[in-house]
């Protein structure tokens, strides 16, 4: 293979600053876009709501004190807002349910009071930096989404202040803020452009083609006795590869193929050869999983960061919890209890003097207390061999010391590669996990850059923007395409799809090498652990219901929302192939499929409004989401609405193989496919590809629009 081209360190770092900046600007508007949920008409507010990013109508039910003096709140949908409403919006024991939303458990949200009573509007917190005095004056609390079900949205805010306002603590529980987000990646990237040739790592010469990778050396690592008996060929290949490898290796996870399963299995092998490891992710749901899937092997791991889960076997490896109940804690419980003393004494004092002489032991305790805090959390985190946090977290205080022998970055095709650096940068060895076939991270300002007629600021002289370098490219494909396959081992047993469903994304995009596991290639609806009909659906893994001929014509949605539309993505919606969708829906329940174990998804936000309201008050427990969103899912049935039928067979982003990649691969059992095939075969060649495909082995239906009315 021929040598790869270099790319210049400095030029890239500030490509990256600016595309970040520009990113930032979008995150701001996206913001504010949200504070207009209220002032919006209702089909506007439900779009919003469907695509995630406000929920209103709700009031505070209940609080309590959560884990490390946090406040969590308890939100339901505002008595007096939903005292008219019928009884499908209401739970079986009379409580009203929340609309629908796309609002998920990690997310960060900022609340506001949207009227005059007491009724709240949540939504999705995109930028602290965004907006007018008089806005941020008016903003709300901010707080990290806990636990969500149809009744209620929990949401853990920050220890409280003096003031009532949020603590310094606070800025580091809520390590999703953007704002937080942006400055440790550009901290990271003016580190990067501030070293020289002689402070570049290996892995960093590498990443950038100075220098290509070495030779993996299988001698070094021995025999490898696998702990877990349930590896297949391809994960068992992938470790010893990973173990191999002197710098870099990636670990290529198609959909269903069992990647964190590997990864764990990689993890333990390491510690066995007393490695120290920081795993991270991009989000703190992909890091939680890791920490639960390592909590029952006993491995000494530590979470560093906010927990977002809550869940037992997270928060007892939490550098919050650890603090309070491990050995290492005791140096710091009783300077804790010094200062609670020496407060409680404030109240009995009757001179200024005696007043002034407390206030100065408390802010030597204070003192104390952080050194020795600080002391404590060095030694926990130095005793684990494992460090578990988001590419975010990794940059705090608490890592700051530390050096491991490896870096893990798993859902690496997720994350920009700005927030990749950040645990990299001095790094020696690094293992990537992910799927550079379904979708990159999502990234704002590509919408808003590619707007017609968006108005341009003109900030003075810039600097070329890299070829090549955008934020949508990950480091993962970045690598890929400078080093090729040698770097990379891919997974090739899925456990997740029929294998008529499996069978064309293995075709036209992981060059054939997928293969279904025996328990799942053949399993249907029909053979669910519980009782149901056997049905023309029950018993098809794969349905087509094409809608060509035209009387299915796609809209656009009202632009009410003036250049914010932008932000919902293209709003188009198509109200003829919905009625097909949730006919489909009714028959699989009427079979007996638990609603729970069926999805409908679809990659335009304006059809995700019209599935809601055609679908959420039918079928409570049925998901509804968007296609980017339900990116790392699985369902048993997954029903995808295409939208597009139009004369000018245009397909826009339907064009993207990775979103459609995505959507054809979340079902178990059942995927049923809506869409026009005239419109859509004419998109691209994969699009032709697939419908040929699905014409050919598909069970193909074709709907008639005078049924459906």
């Amino acid at each position: 293979m021929a040598s790869p081209t270099p790319i210049s360190i400095p030029h890239f770092v500030e490509t990256q600053l600016q595309l970040l900046l520009l990113e930032h600007e979008a995150e701001v508007s996206s913001s504010s876009l949200a504070t207009t949920a209220a002032s919006v008409s209702p089909a506007t507010r439900r779009t919003l709501q469907a695509t995630g990013y406000a929920l209103t109508g709700l009031v505070l039910s209940q609080c309590r004190t959560g884990l490390g003096g946090r406040v969590v709140g308890e939100f339901a949908p505002d008595p007096a807002v939903s005292s008219g409403k019928s009884d499908n919006d209401r739970a079986s024991d009379g409580q009203p349910r929340l609309g629908s939303h796309g609002i998920r458990v990690g997310d960060v949200v900022r609340v506001n009071d949207v009227s005059a009573g007491n009724a709240k509007k949540i939504g999705k917190d995109k930028g602290k930096d965004g907006g007018s005095k008089e806005q941020k004056d008016k903003s709300g609390p901010e707080g990290v989404v806990t636990r969500v079900n149809d009744k209620a949205i929990w949401i853990a805010f920050g220890q409280q202040g003096k003031g009532g306002g949020t603590s310094k603590e606070d800025d580091e529980a809520i390590e999703e803020l953007w704002g937080k987000k942006l400055w440790a990646m550009r901290q990271t990237m003016e580190k990067m452009a501030k070293m020289t040739e002689t402070d570049h790592s290996h892995f960093m010469r590498v990443a950038f083609g100075h220098t290509t990778p070495l030779q993996p050396d299988y001698e070094d690592i021995g025999p490898v006795e696998f702990s877990d008996p349930t590896l297949n060929d391809s994960q068992k290949d992938a470790i010893r590869f990973a173990l191999a490898t002197k710098d870099i290796a990636l670990i290529h996870g198609p959909p269903g193929t069992g990647k964190t399963h590997t990864i764990i299995e990689l993890i333990m092998q390491m510690v066995q050869r007393k490695k120290r490891i920081l795993v991270c992710g991009p989000s703190n749901i992909s890091v939680d999983n890791i920490v639960e899937r390592l909590a029952p092997k006993k491995v000494p791991v530590v979470r560093v960061g906010h927990p977002a889960r809550l869940l037992p076997s997270v928060l007892e490896h939490s550098l919050e919890v650890l603090t309070q109940t491990s050995d290492a804690a005791s140096i710091v419980k009783d300077v804790r209890k010094e200062i609670d003393d020496k407060q409680a004494s404030i109240r009995k004092t009757r001179t200024g003097r005696e007043r002034r002489a407390i206030y100065d032991d408390l802010k030597q305790l204070r003192k104390e207390f952080r050194e020795r805090e600080s002391k404590c959390v060095d030694n926990l985190v130095r005793e684990s061999s494992v460090a578990v946090a988001t590419l975010h977290g990794a940059g705090g205080h608490q890592l700051k010391n530390q050096n491991f022998d490896v870096v893990i970055i798993d859902e690496a095709s997720q994350a920009l590669e700005a927030q990749c650096w950040i645990p990299l940068i001095s790094a020696d060895k690094v293992i990537f996990a992910g799927d550079h076939l379904q979708l990159p991270p999502t990234v704002k300002s590509t919408n808003l850059k590619s707007k017609p007629g968006a108005e341009k600021k003109d900030d003075g002289p810039k600097k070329e923007i890299l070829k090549g370098v955008s934020l949508e490219r990950t480091l993962f494909d970045r690598l890929l395409s400078l080093h090729g396959s040698q770097i990379k081992r891919m997974l090739t047993t899925q456990y997740r799809m029929h294998e008529k469903i499996m069978r064309f994304p293995s075709d036209e995009l992981y060059e054939s090498k997928l293969m279904a596991g025996d328990a799942v290639k053949s399993r249907l609806l029909a053979d669910l652990p519980y009782e149901t009909q056997g049905t023309d659906d029950t018993q098809e893994p794969l349905v087509f219901w094409d809608t060509q001929g035209g009387d299915f014509p796609e809209k656009a949605e009202d632009k009410e929302i003036g250049q914010k539309e932008a932000l919902l993505g293209e709003s188009k919606s198509n109200e003829m192939e919905a009625m097909v969708v949730a006919r489909h829906v009714d028959n699989l329940v009427e079979a007996g499929i638990k609603p729970e174990d069926i999805a409908v998804i679809t990659p335009y936000n304006g059809q995700l409004s019209v599935l809601s309201q055609m679908l959420r008050e039918k079928h409570p427990g049925l998901e509804l989401g968007s296609v980017d969103g339900f990116q790392g899912r699985e369902k048993e049935a997954v029903v995808v609405s295409l939208v597009r039928s139009n004369a000018e067979h245009e397909v826009g982003f339907l064009g993207e193989k990775r979103r459609l990649n995505v959507a054809m691969t979340r079902p178990k059992r059942h995927l049923c496919i809506c869409g026009d095939s005239d419109t859509i075969s004419r998109g691209s060649s994969f699009l032709k590809h697939w419908m040929d495909y699905l014409e050919e082995n598909a069970d193909l239906r074709y709907p008639d629009a005078g049924d459906l009315l």
